[in-house]
């Protein structure tokens, strides 16, 4: 390949690189305006209820639960008010700790 074959070639491997990644930036935006608020996911809010009825149930108080889960005893409070998005880690811990299985905690009560 000739010397300025090479520098063409790159000059439009450098356009094309920025123009995705302006591209990704648009859809970055687009995406951000589309996300949605952990209190406004149901979702989000049958974890919640789950793993707040399933604690009273076993008589624990947050910051026990907390313990046994591994998390700070604020973040318990935070999900019992929907206040957080929880990643899968973090549901299988609750789980875990609540003597339960992840997939129980995501199913809405009948």
């Amino acid at each position: 390949m000739a010397g300025s074959e090479y520098g063409e070639n790159i000059a439009t491997l450098s356009m094309n690189a920025n123009h995705s990644m302006s591209n990704h930036s648009m859809h970055a935006v687009k995406f951000a305006s589309m996300t949605i608020k952990p209190h406004d996911c149901p979702l989000v809010a049958v974890f919640a209820e789950n793993v707040r009825r399933r604690r009273l149930k076993l008589g624990l108080s947050q910051e026990a639960l907390a313990e046994r889960a591994g998390v700070h005893r604020t973040y318990i409070g935070m999900i019992e008010r929907s206040e957080k998005n929880v990643t899968i880690y973090n549901i299988w811990r609750c789980a875990n700790a609540l003597g339960m299985e992840a997939h129980e905690l995501l199913r809405p009560l009948e």
